[in-house]
C-alpha cells in the first residue's frame, strides 16, 4: 500500500484505489503512525497527538477502539508498550521524501548537480500541500517537516543554479516573501538573478533583506551573505565548478598521471568504465595551477555555454556577444586547467570550442575525457587501458571492505578476486559494481554468477546517485553503442564474432574499414592486433547472424589450410606464432559446424602438435566422429584428436582407412601423428602416402630409422638418424631436426656417450621449445633423466623428471614420469619412497607403446618387491610390443629372479636383442656382479656370450623357454 501525509492523509492500495479510514480521530491516530512507520509508538504519545496536553478520563480505551477499526485494513501491532504500524516506511511519502532529500543533498556534495537536480525534485514534488493537516496536535512535527522541505528547495536550487538551464528566479522570489529572514534563500536569489543578467535586482534584494535584518532581529547579514553581495557589486563570476571531493580512494593509475605532463590539449580515451573521468580529476586534484571541471555528459548541444556555466562566466554580458566570446574574454588572462569530461556525444562541438580557446587564451590547458579524439593538431592523445591484475584487485578490495567492513584478501578469495577482475576486463566501474553486490554475495558466488549468469545481468544495480550511463554495466556499453551510426553498429556487430581479437587481414575480410570504432574506443589497435574488451564485445554479439558466423569459419579455416604446408618449412615459427595468435577464433571457427570442424582437426592438427596445443582439441573433436565421403583423413584426425573419447570401432575404422590409402596424404602430418600416438601405420606396399617432397622423404627416412633403432639394429638407425638430421636442418624444419636429434641421443647414451648425448638433447629441448612443443619436452626430459640415473646422477635425474611433469601439465596430460622417480628412490634406498610413487603409477589401458608402458611398470615393481612373478608378467606384455628394446628391458628384469646360469644367459639376449648393451645400467651391473660371483668370470662370460649371439628367433625361443619355466 502507499501512504500520504505531506498533504491530507491518503492511503492507497497497490492498484491505486483510495482505502477510507474514518472520522478525524482515526485518522490523527494513523498520521502518528505513519510518521513513525515500522517503530512502536507509546500510547502516551498517541494521547498527545489526538488530544494535546488535557486528554479526556477515557482517551487509553477511546486509543484501543480507534486501532481496532484500523486493525481492518492495516498491519497495525501492540507488543505491551504501544502500537506499530508493520509497513515500509519508504511506503509513506515523508519517509520517501526524506531518503530523497538526503541523497540529493550528498549528491549535490559531491558534484553530482545534474543528479541531485533529479532526485531532489522528485522530493519536494511529494509534497501535495501542507503536511500532518490531519493531526491537530502536531505542531512541532510539522516545523520540523517544514525545515526539511525548506533545506530541500533550497537544495534544489543550488543544484539548479550549477546546471546551464539555472533555476525558477520566480519560484525562489515566492519563497523568499515567505521567508524573508531566511538567508540561505536570499542568497540564492541574488545569485540566480546575477546570472540571468539582473544585477540591479540582486542588490535591491540585498539591501532589503539587510533593513530587515537590522529592523527585526538587529543583526547585520552573515558573512556568506555579505560575501555573495561583494562578489556581485565587483562584478564577480558565479561559482565556478572545481574538482569536486572523491568518497573514495584512487587506486592504480601511477604511470599514466607521470606521463601527462605539460602538454596544452591532452585527450584521456578509452571505452566507457575504464575509468577517464576519475584518472582526469586525478589529475586536476594534484595540478599546481587553478582548475575548473565542466562535465558535458548530460549536453546536446550549447557546448559552450556548459563550460560558461561551469567556468563560473556570467550568463549574460554585451549583446551580440556569443558564448564563445565570453569564454575568451574571461580566460585570456587566466592560468588555467579546464577539465572537460565526457566529450564523445559532442565531440565536434567540443573540438570546435577546444580549438577556438586554445588559439586565444595562452594560459589555458584542456584535459579532455571522451571516447574518441578531438581530432585536432598539436592534440595529445593518452590511451587509459584497463587495469592491470595487481591494481584491478587492489580496486575491488578497496571498494569491497567499503561495502562489507572487515572485507580483505586471503589465500582463500584470492583466487575468486583475480577470476571477477579477469572476467570484467579489468574496468574500474565493472569492478566497483561487482564489489557493491558484497552486500548480497560472498565473493566466491559473484565470480561464479558472473560466469554462469553473464556479467549484464549480475552487475544490473549501482550507485544511485551516479550519471544513469554509470549504474550499471549494461549502461555503460549501451551510451556508446548509441553514439554509433547504423553502419557502425553493424561493423561492431561484425566485429564481435571475433573470439580472440584478429589481424589487420581478417578484420578487412570479415568487417572492413573500422577505423571509426578504433577512434571511438569500441575496437582496440595494438601490435598490428585489433581487439574488443571482452564486455564490450558480449554486448555487441547480442546480434550476431549465423552468416556473419558462417563467414568468420570459412576465413578461419582457408587461413588453417594455408598455413599448414609452411608448418613443415622454415618459416614454421612465423606462421606457428600467426595461428598462436588467432588460436581462440580458430576454435570458434571449429565449432560452426561439423564438417567445417572436421576439416579444421585435420589442418591443425600439425599446429596442435607442434604447439603443444593438442590436448584442447580432444573434446571438440569427439563432436565429429562421423565419417562423411571425401573426408576420410579429416575423420582419422578427428580420431587421432579425441583422445579418450574415440571407441574401439572408429580406432579400427581410422586405421582401415589408412591401410587402404594409395595416394598421398592430403594432411601429411596425419602419418608421423598416427605413429606417435598409435603405432606405425601398416600402409599398402609401394603407396607413397607422404608424397615426393622434401619433408615428406625426411619424415619417412626418420621413420625407417626410429623402427630400426627399436627393431634392435642401432647401426643402422645412427647412419639414417644422421641423414635424416643433415635433410630436416637442410629443410630448416625444427620438429623433424629435434626429433632425430632426440633419436641419436638415445642411442649415444646407450653406448655411453653422454657428452654426445647430453649435447643433442640440448638443442632438441632448445628447438622443442622455441616451437612450444610442451609434449614433447616432456617426453625427451623422461627420455634424458632415464640416462642421467644410468650415468650416476641421480639428482639431476629427477630434477628432469620433475621437469618433463611440469611441461605434461601444461600440455595438459598426467605426469609421465613417476616410474623414474621411483627408480631413482628404488636405487638410493629409500623403498617406502618407492613404493608410494609406484602406487601413484596408473595401470596403463589405452594409447601408443601400452604393452611396453605395461611391461615397464610390471619390472619396476618387480625390482621393488623381489617378485619373479611380476618379471614374468613383465616379459610376456613386452612380447607383445612391437619394439624389441621393451623386451630387452623386461629380459633384464628377469635375469635377477632366475638362476644365475639362466641369468647370465638372459643378460647377452638382452644385448642381441637391442643390438647393444645399455651402458651404465646400475641394475644390470648388479645382477652381472651377483652372476658372476656365483658362475665365475669365465663361466659367465660364456653363457653371456651365447645368449648375445642368438638370432631373434632363438633369442625369443630361450627367453619362452625361461618364463615358462
Amino acid at each position: 500500500m502507499r501512504f500520504g501525509i505531506l498533504g491530507p492523509l491518503d492511503v492507497r492500495t497497490d492498484t491505486g484505489e483510495r482505502v477510507a479510514v474514518g472520522g478525524p480521530r482515526p485518522r490523527a491516530l494513523l498520521t502518528i503512525l505513519l510518521l513513525n512507520a515500522g517503530r512502536v509508538v507509546g500510547v502516551e504519545q498517541l494521547i498527545a497527538g489526538q488530544y494535546g496536553e488535557e486528554p479526556p478520563a477515557g482517551a487509553a480505551n477511546a486509543i484501543q477502539a480507534q486501532v481496532s477499526r484500523l486493525r481492518k485494513h492495516l498491519p497495525v501491532e501492540f507488543d505491551g508498550v504501544g502500537y506499530r504500524l508493520a509497513i515500509d516506511p519508504l511506503d509513506v511519502d515523508v519517509h520517501r521524501f526524506r531518503r530523497l532529500a538526503g541523497d540529493g543533498r550528498r549528491s549535490l556534495a559531491s558534484g553530482g548537480f545534474r543528479e541531485a537536480r533529479g532526485l531532489l525534485r522528485e522530493a519536494v514534488d511529494l509534497w501535495r500541500g501542507p503536511a500532518l493537516v490531519d493531526l491537530p496536535f502536531g505542531q512541532a512535527q510539522l516545523a520540523w517537516l517544514e525545515e526539511l522541505r525548506l533545506a530541500a528547495l533550497e537544495d534544489l536550487a543550488e543544484a539548479e543554479l550549477a546546471l546551464p538551464e539555472g533555476t525558477s528566479v520566480a519560484e525562489l522570489r515566492r519563497l523568499v516573501a515567505a521567508h524573508p529572514l531566511r538567508e540561505r534563500l536570499v542568497g540564492l536569489l541574488m545569485r540566480a538573478l546575477h546570472a540571468a543578467g539582473r544585477t540591479a535586482e540582486a542588490l535591491t534584494v540585498f539591501d532589503e533583506t539587510r533593513r530587515s535584518l537590522v529592523e527585526e532581529l538587529g543583526a547585520d547579514p552573515s558573512p556568506e551573505l555579505a560575501d555573495i553581495h561583494l562578489g556581485i557589486l565587483r562584478a564577480g563570476r558565479p561559482r565556478r565548478h572545481g574538482v569536486a571531493a572523491q568518497l573514495t580512494s584512487f587506486v592504480g593509475r601511477e604511470r599514466e598521471l607521470g606521463a601527462l605532463g605539460e602538454a596544452r590539449l591532452i585527450t584521456l580515451v578509452g571505452p566507457g568504465g575504464v575509468g577517464k573521468t576519475r584518472l582526469a580529476v586525478e589529475a586536476a586534484r594534484r595540478s599546481a595551477h587553478e582548475t575548473c571541471f565542466a562535465d558535458l555528459s548530460p549536453v546536446h548541444e550549447h557546448v559552450d555555454q556548459a563550460v560558461l556555466a561551469a567556468v563560473g562566466v556570467r550568463d549574460g554580458g554585451v549583446p551580440g556577444m556569443s558564448p564563445a566570446d565570453r569564454l575568451v574574454t574571461a580566460l585570456s588572462d587566466r592560468e588555467l586547467l579546464l577539465v572537460l569530461d565526457n566529450c564523445e556525444h559532442v565531440v565536434d562541438a567540443a573540438a570546435a570550442l577546444a580549438r577556438r580557446l586554445l588559439g586565444a587564451c595562452p594560459g589555458l590547458r584542456l584535459l579532455v575525457t571522451s571516447r574518441e579524439p578531438l581530432g585536432l593538431t598539436g592534440e595529445t592523445i593518452m590511451q587509459v587501458a584497463p587495469l592491470g591484475a595487481a591494481s584491478a584487485i587492489r580496486l575491488f578490495a578497496d571498494r569491497a571492505a567499503a561495502v562489507r567492513p572487515g572485507f580483505e584478501l586471503t589465500e582463500d578469495n584470492l583466487g575468486a578476486v583475480s577470476s571477477i577482475c579477469a572476467t570484467l576486463d579489468g574496468l574500474p566501474l565493472a569492478i566497483e559494481l561487482a564489489a557493491a553486490r558484497l552486500r548480497v554475495f560472498p565473493v566466491e558466488e559473484i565470480a561464479a554468477r558472473l560466469t554462469a549468469d553473464g556479467r549484464f545481468r549480475l552487475l544490473s544495480r549501482g550507485d544511485r546517485t551516479a550519471a544513469a550511463r554509470h549504474r550499471t554495466l549494461h549502461a555503460v556499453v549501451e551510451w556508446s553503442w548509441d553514439l554509433l551510426s547504423a553502419d557502425e553498429r553493424e561493423l561492431a556487430t561484425r566485429f564481435s564474432v571475433f573470439a580472440g581479437g584478429a589481424s589487420l587481414d581478417a578484420v578487412e575480410a570479415i568487417c572492413g574499414d573500422i577505423t571509426g570504432l578504433v577512434d571511438k574506443s569500441l575496437v582496440v589497435a595494438e601490435g598490428g592486433r585489433y581487439r574488443m574488451l571482452e564486455t564490450i564485445r558480449l554486448f555487441c554479439a547480442a546480434g550476431l547472424t549465423d552468416a556473419i558466423r558462417a563467414e568468420h569459419a570459412r576465413y578461419y579455416l582457408r587461413l588453417a589450410q594455408k598455413a599448414d604446408p609452411h608448418l613443415r618449412r622454415a618459416e614454421q615459427l612465423v606462421w606457428l606464432a600467426r595461428l598462436s595468435d588467432e588460436h581462440t577464433n580458430l576454435m570458434a571457427a571449429l565449432r560452426h559446424d561439423p564438417e567445417t570442424g572436421q576439416r579444421m582437426v585435420a589442418a591443425l592438427a600439425a599446429y596442435w602438435w607442434l604447439s603443444g596445443r593438442r590436448g584442447g582439441a580432444g573434446e571438440p573433436a569427439a563432436g565429429l566422429l562421423e565419417l562423411r565421403p571425401g573426408l576420410e583423413e579429416e575423420y582419422v584426425a578427428c580420431v587421432l584428436h579425441a583422445v579418450p573419447h574415440a571407441a574401439p570401432e572408429h580406432w579400427e575404422r581410422a586405421a582401415e582407412i589408412l591401410r587402404a590409402t594409395r595416394r598421398p596424404l592430403r594432411h601429411p602430418f596425419l602419418a608421423p601423428l598416427w605413429g606417435m600416438l598409435v603405432g606405425p601405420v601398416a600402409f599398402e606396399a609401394g603407396a607413397s602416402h607422404l608424397g615426393g617432397d622434401p619433408w615428406g622423404e625426411a619424415l619417412e627416412r626418420l621413420g625407417d630409422a626410429l623402427l630400426a633403432m627399436h627393431s634392435g639394429d642401432p647401426a643402422r638407425a645412427e647412419r639414417e638418424l644422421s641423414e635424416v638430421l643433415d635433410r630436416f636442418r637442410r629443410l630448416g624444419e625444427r620438429w623433424g631436426t629435434a626429433q632425430a636429434m632426440d633419436g641419436l641421443a638415445v642411442l649415444a647414451s646407450w653406448r655411453g656417450q653422454w657428452e654426445r648425448a647430453e649435447e643433442l638433447w640440448r638443442d632438441a629441448l632448445a628447438m622443442l621449445n622455441e616451437l612450444g612443443s610442451v609434449e614433447e619436452c616432456a617426453q625427451v626430459l623422461g627420455r634424458r633423466a632415464e640416462a642421467r640415473l644410468r650415468q650416476g646422477e641421480p639428482e639431476a635425474a629427477v630434477r628432469d623428471f620433475r621437469e618433463a611433469d611440469e611441461h605434461a601439465g601444461k600440455a595438459g596430460l598426467p605426469a609421465v614420469s613417476l616410474l623414474g622417480p621411483a627408480a631413482a628412490a628404488r636405487l638410493r634406498g629409500d623403498l617406502d619412497e618407492a613404493r608410494r610413487l609406484l602406487e601413484r603409477v596408473p595401470e596403463p589401458t589405452t594409447g601408443f607403446g601400452l604393452e611396453g608402458r605395461r611391461a615397464r611398470r610390471l619390472t619396476e615393481l618387480a625390482r621393488l618387491e623381489r617378485a619373479g612373478a611380476l618379471h614374468r608378467e613383465a616379459v610376456s606384455a613386452a612380447r607383445r610390443s612391437f619394439m624389441v628394446a621393451d623386451l630387452a628391458a623386461a629380459v633384464e628384469g628377469l635375469a635377477e629372479a632366475v638362476p644365475p646360469k639362466q641369468g647370465a644367459l638372459l643378460l647377452g639376449i638382452a644385448v642381441a636383442l637391442r643390438g647393444t648393451a645399455l651402458a651404465g645400467d646400475p641394475d644390470v651391473a648388479r645382477v652381472a656382479a651377483a652372476a658372476t660371483a656365483a658362475l665365475g668370470a669365465e663361466a659367465f662370460a660364456e653363457r653371456f656370450g651365447m645368449g648375445a649371439a642368438m638370432s631373434r628367433a632363438d633369442a625369443l625361443t630361450a627367453i619362452d623357454e625361461v618364463v615358462s619355466g
